[in-house]
């Protein structure tokens, strides 16, 4: 059964943000030669999950007490995420990380407009709403929606080689006064319309990557945004305050923001010898 309320979405790569502290003063007591052979033993295990078909990578240094690294694991599969936290738990370097926190997500891409207009469609053709021809026919359209070039080409885009990031959790409230689930869906798909509109004015500023986390986590979606003027984070999403859809029905968790570097910058931003550097990938 299809409940008509219910915007449709399209996922891609499952995400798994993890933060942590780093024991900078314990790292500096190391010898040389230790530290040198951590990070290359780091680095020759990165490798594959950064280059991979099915995987990817990010390494960000955090500002502020939150955490001091992020790592950013991308994988095709859930069984994937689960071999990239194995992989670095394994590590010599994780003696020098505590966890601080981490969050479990699938990218995702919502389709208020397009579950809209199939809706219309089935009803143009005098179909019975969740009857086994109408949910056919639903499905058959909702899964065309993956080949549309537009859409295909973010659901499997590697992490954005922008030099600033930022990440924040987000729900939609649903209280007793303000519920979002309880909005018609024409209002529900107006608003997140709108809401869109405000994102699109920074085209070409800002990199955005939605995941869904219902059942994931402990709220219902993560955001990630890219770009390469950390200012764009505090004006985007300051403009977005005044968006109904977030002003009255946003509620957000911590935000993290912080500096990407390359992975063979991982001995610099360890060392702390100066801020690393990102050195963005050509396309082979």
């Amino acid at each position: 059964m299809r409940h008509p309320d219910v915007p449709e979405s399209l996922e891609g790569w499952w995400i798994l943000h993890r933060m942590f502290a780093f024991d900078r003063l314990a790292w500096d007591e190391l010898p040389e030669d230790q530290r040198k052979e951590i990070v290359r033993q780091a680095t020759a295990a990165f490798e594959p999950l950064k280059t991979g078909q099915d995987t990817d990578v990010s390494l960000a240094q955090m500002i502020g007490h939150k955490a001091d690294l992020m790592l950013t694991h991308y994988s095709k599969t859930f069984e994937g995420l689960s071999h990239a936290q194995t992989v670095v738990d394994k590590l010599r370097l994780s003696e020098y990380l505590t966890p601080s926190t981490s969050y479990v997500s699938v990218l995702e891409l919502g389709l208020y407009d397009a579950t809209g207009k199939i809706h219309a469609a089935l009803a143009e053709k005098g179909l019975k709403p969740n009857s086994q021809e109408w949910i056919t026919e639903f499905d058959e359209m909702v899964q065309a929606q993956q080949h549309v070039p537009h859409n295909s080409g973010r659901l499997w885009a590697r992490v954005p080689q922008r030099r600033f990031v930022c990440f924040y959790p987000m729900d939609k409230k649903r209280g007793e006064d303000v519920n979002w689930y309880m909005l018609p869906f024409a209002d529900r798909s107006r608003l997140m319309l709108d809401h869109g509109k405000i994102g699109r004015t920074y085209h070409g500023q800002v990199t955005q990557v939605i995941s869904g986390s219902i059942g994931f986590d402990n709220f219902e979606w993560g955001v990630d945004l890219y770009a390469d003027d950390p200012m764009v984070f505090k004006k985007l999403i300051y403009e977005m305050r005044f968006d109904e859809a977030s002003a009255k029905y946003g509620h957000f968790g911590d935000f993290y923001a912080g500096v990407q570097f390359s992975l063979d910058q991982l001995q610099t931003a360890l060392d702390g010898t100066a801020v690393p550097a990102l050195n963005v990938l050509q396309p082979a």
